[in-house]
């Protein structure tokens, strides 16, 4: 064994992923069933127009019984798009395995570096030697991930000659919403042109805000949120050890709080803010802050001096005064970036932000501490968009939670302790081994974009249902991706986007946390997950999210 790997990642090697019946026979015994015709969910007329030769397909799915499907070679490229999620490289393994399915001389090409790959012809032939060290590991090492995006006529036509020149007749994009709705117009401009390369998508993101009934879940969610599970957990446990500190851990999710409810479904926390809650409340920066200090003192009153509170990263977007400052922000940036650049220091460009902003916007943004406003001044995303992640709201809440308690204290109207720690986790999650479930899962969504591909379709995600059940009895098919979107404001244009799946509040998992939130803020509830576990009981080994079960559970 290589001293480079681990004792776990050498047994993960010989794991083999379970697979659907419906997906798991011959190719000649794999029947492709077509359902109805499709709609978007909203901005339908708009959204036909502007897909017009891939909008209204019907959804399909695979069973297992006679058919003629095709067997002949086929040459498949794949990128991997946007964040890393566990799972991704057993997506890869599946989409290998399935094209060595339809036929041993099939071939898949991995593009390097995400979507930039295509456009800079950088790739490499996947080998069946060469994926063997990356079977059911984390990571998108295997040929590397990126953020550019294809969403100009003249990336669509560089992709076409590209991938020409390879013989490469589909595409498969592994990524998110934003990836997916760029895959969606990729396969719309081939279809166009006439072009004869098929696109395929697979739902990635650990941050849960890509499903629908068809797309349960996206892949690498199961496993980051046990990872992050596991670490509050651990917390939990040493803060009713010690009894002395608060802990404000921020929680990965860049707009919804998926990460966040479901970690708190794990652990019971005292207290898990939830991003579309504050948002339906409209609920300010100042109520929320009364709310947490609210919860210290009664626990306080109680002799407890310490607790847990789970902050989801998108947090500070869903507050309705620092939304409003975050979108003036977002904007005056575009429109000043030349001059902004220029700008020596931070004292600088506060005062230059600040003439720019509105009267009430401008109080916001002095407000609040310093190393916020430096926070909401950094350079934003490809979208356009503030790099949350960056902005440390765990610790502006300590600071605001302190501050409101030493007042009370000078009144004689808290007579505790107050020290807090703060954390966040993310990165932590991103590229852990993936959990059984996500193996599978992965492993199967590859397969069925190979199917996908076998049938001539195109414009379509990759889909796993009926995820109750055991594995072998998952079914696999795929859905259009229009069928998934609507149109958003972006830059001042109206766009095709893929809608994000925010926490409903109408939904099972929030109505679990809602109905045990007040008690686990005031009694000491914790919950120690532990470990993701490879080996052992399947009813261990192969558990889903609570998240997950309870969805599922509300839909049969």
């Amino acid at each position: 064994m290589s001293e480079n790997i681990s004792t776990l990642q050498e047994n993960r090697y010989s794991y083999i992923p379970k697979l659907p019946k419906g997906i798991s026979g011959k190719m000649e015994s794999i029947k492709i069933n077509f359902g109805k015709s499709t709609e978007a969910f909203a901005d339908r007329a708009e959204l036909k127009q502007m897909f017009s030769n891939t909008y209204g397909q019907p959804t399909a799915t695979f069973s297992n019984e006679s058919s003629n499907a095709k067997t002949d070679p086929l040459t498949v490229g794949v990128i991997l798009s946007g964040g890393q999620a566990p799972g991704g490289h057993n997506v890869i393994a599946g989409l290998f395995d399935g094209l060595k399915k339809v036929n041993k001389d099939s071939k898949l090409i991995g593009f390097l570096g995400g979507p930039s790959g295509i456009l800079e012809n950088k790739y490499i032939d996947i080998t069946d030697e060469y994926l063997a060290e990356f079977r059911n590991t984390g990571g998108f090492d295997i040929i590397g991930s990126g953020r550019t995006k294809l969403e100009t006529e003249e990336q669509f036509e560089t992709c076409a000659q590209v991938m020409k020149k390879l013989g490469v007749t589909s595409l498969v994009v592994i990524g998110g919403d934003d990836s997916n709705t760029n895959a969606a117009l990729l396969a719309e401009y081939f279809k166009s042109k006439d072009i004869s390369i098929q696109v395929i998508g697979v739902p990635k993101t650990i941050d849960g805000d890509l499903k629908t009934r068809e797309i349960p879940i996206s892949f690498g969610f199961d496993t980051a949120c046990k990872v992050y599970s596991e670490l509050v957990g651990n917390i939990a446990r040493d803060s009713n050890s010690a009894k002395k500190y608060w802990h404000f851990i921020k929680l990965m999710g860049r707009s919804a709080s998926h990460i966040a409810l479901e970690t708190a479904l794990q652990t019971h926390p005292n207290i898990c803010l939830i991003g579309e809650e504050v948002d339906k409340k409209q609920q300010t920066l100042d109520n929320i802050v009364g709310n947490i200090v609210d919860v210290i003192l009664k626990r306080s009153n109680n002799g407890c001096d310490y607790g847990i509170a789970l902050i989801p990263e998108g947090l500070i977007e869903f507050i309705p005064e620092m939304k409003a400052l975050i979108a003036e922000l977002n904007d005056i940036l575009a429109e000043n970036e030349k001059h902004f650049s220029t700008l020596s220091g931070f004292t600088e460009q506060s005062e230059f932000i600040n003439h720019k902003l509105s009267r009430d916007t401008s109080y916001t943004f002095s407000s609040l501490p310093w190393d916020i406003q430096r926070q909401l001044l950094m350079d934003r995303d490809p979208h356009g968009n503030v790099q949350v992640s960056r902005i440390e709201t765990e610790k502006l809440l300590i600071e605001l939670v302190e501050s409101k308690l030493k007042e009370l204290k000078n009144k004689g109207e808290f007579k505790g302790k107050f020290s807090a720690q703060s954390h966040f986790f993310g990165y932590e999650g991103r590229c852990a081994a993936p959990s059984n479930f996500d193996a599978d899962y992965t492993y199967s969504l590859g397969v069925a974009a190979v199917l996908l591909i076998n049938a001539g379709l195109t414009g379509y995600m990759s889909s796993i249902q009926n995820l109750l059940s055991s594995s072998d009895d998952w079914i696999a098919g795929g859905i259009p991706v229009t069928m998934m979107m609507n149109l958003e404001q972006r830059h001042g244009k109206k766009k095709p986007v893929i809608r994000k799946a925010l926490v409903e509040l109408e939904g099972a998992p929030f109505k679990e946390f809602k109905a045990r939130k007040k008690e686990w803020a005031i009694n000491t509830r914790f919950r120690y997950p532990g470990p993701i576990q490879y080996f052992g009981p399947d009813g261990v080994c192969d558990a889903i999210t609570i998240t997950l079960k309870l969805e599922q559970e509300n839909i049969n």
